[in-house]
């Protein structure tokens, strides 16, 4: 009787999530601010997923054109200190933004996750340990520490990756534990204990899936964050020099001196790209946030 009852209950969380999700997705179609952040997110999603095809050139063709060639019809953006396409650089520049983007954010949420449903649920050493933890990182400023890392370690895509990804966590921990305080008081969590279900079980059933919806938000928003913070790092010269990202053709175009000799072509383009991509991201997060958080939704 007990495995049947927690069958029913296991079958009427993934049930109640399905039905979730699909109100979520059809009250988010009626979010004008959302449904703009999607549109230009799935922009560059498939610029990235289609580089090889939509990039006239390839990153590594030089002297293709002139030096510092100002945009022209063969080169819509100009080109760079070694006759590079700016376009070109720009569309496969839009892949590892996203993959560091999405890769840090990935990071973020699963380490915010796992430590902001122990914290939450338990009451023991290890909790008020974790707990310790994340406002020692929540003190500390995360672009420093990024920095540092990132120093140490060296310049590669990894260490950038890893940087953001395990500095910017604390705040997911924070958030999925508040939802987790209030949820395990719920009287279904008290009558799933009171029927003799574990903590495991409650916590990765009943708990987690209501959990779910504000993990995914906070996802969203980590990556428009984690993009912001791989240019920021790259153009101090802590990115892969050896991959080209949106970050790294700012960083060439300081280095190059583009900004003094007034190649506005060579900063302005991938500096819309990142502000663009941020701000789509912002957007979408916002807009889960209004359906999802009913404060914001009275507003």
């Amino acid at each position: 009787m007990e495995k049947k009852a927690e069958r029913l209950v296991i079958f009427k969380g993934k049930t109640g999530f399905t039905v979730r999700v699909k109100r979520t997705w059809s009250e988010f179609r009626r979010n004008k601010i959302g449904v703009l952040g999607l549109l230009i997110s799935l922009f560059f999603i498939v610029i990235a997923v289609f580089a090889p095809i939509i990039a006239p050139y390839s990153p590594s063709d030089i002297y293709v054109g002139a030096p510092l060639s100002p945009p022209s019809k063969e080169f819509p953006f100009g080109t760079d200190e070694l006759g590079r396409c700016i376009l070109s650089l720009i569309i496969y520049g839009s892949r590892i933004s996203l993959l560091v983007g999405v890769i840090a954010a990935l990071i973020n949420i699963s380490i915010g996750t796992i430590v902001g449903l122990i914290c939450g649920y338990y009451r023991n050493i290890l909790s008020d340990a974790l707990m310790r933890v994340t406002d020692a990182f929540i003190m500390m400023p995360s672009l420093a520490l990024m920095v540092v890392l990132a120093a140490i370690l060296g310049p590669n895509i990894y260490t950038i990756i890893l940087a953001i990804g395990i500095t910017t966590w604390p705040t997911t921990a924070r958030t999925v534990m508040s939802q987790v305080l209030s949820l395990k008081e719920r009287q279904y969590v008290e009558a799933v204990r009171a029927a003799g279900g574990s903590d495991f079980y409650i916590i990765f059933h009943c708990i987690l899936l209501n959990v779910l919806p504000i993990v995914f938000t906070n996802m969203i928003l980590s990556i428009a964050t984690a993009v912001l913070y791989e240019a920021g790092l790259s153009f101090l010269g802590l990115g892969d020099p050896t991959r080209i990202s949106w970050g790294i053709i700012l960083y060439y175009a300081n280095t190059s001196g583009a900004i003094i000799s007034g190649a506005w072509w060579y900063v302005i383009p991938p500096g819309i790209c990142i502000i663009l991509l941020v701000v789509a991201f912002t957007f979408v997060s916002h807009g889960l946030d209004e359906i999802l958080n009913p404060r914001l939704r009275r507003r």
